[in-house]
């Protein structure tokens, strides 16, 4: 995969992580929310880095879905938290796609810190440690 598919894959994650952190913080409440809701900044920001990234190396960003499908029914706290840890496992597996395929240090390390933000996003969300995140 090209350093420009990469980059679009992951900018394409990021818009369905805005998406489902949205739709999982509507179910949270108390310190739940508040972590969504810096979470949900966080893909904002993120979000924001790969767009310019791509418009820099004269690339048009890959636009956002109007809704997304989200892969559970999310009616309560629990299954807002489980869909929250679905989409950082998912966002793992595409950072570790982008560090494969970066041809840039700049590139190269944003990957690599989005890869550890969202390994350590799953352990604050109840999942486990795994070796090697996005690869399993």
């Amino acid at each position: 995969m090209s350093q420009v598919d990469a980059l679009q894959a992951a900018l394409a994650g990021e818009h369905a992580a805005l998406y489902g952190v949205g739709v999982a913080g509507g179910k949270l409440n108390g310190a739940k929310f508040r972590a969504a809701d810096d979470l949900y900044e966080q893909h904002r920001r993120q979000r924001d880095k790969l767009a310019a990234l791509l418009t820099a190396a004269g690339e048009k960003p890959v636009a956002a879905e109007p809704a997304y499908d989200l892969p559970l029914a999310v009616t309560t706290p629990q299954t807002a938290s489980s869909l929250i840890l679905l989409i950082e496992r998912r966002l793992a597996a595409v950072y570790a796609d982008l560090v494969e395929g970066a041809e840039q240090d700049q590139v190269r390390a944003l990957a690599i810190q989005a890869l550890i933000t969202t390994a350590t996003t799953q352990l604050n969300w109840g999942g486990t440690p795994v070796a090697f995140p996005g690869t399993v």
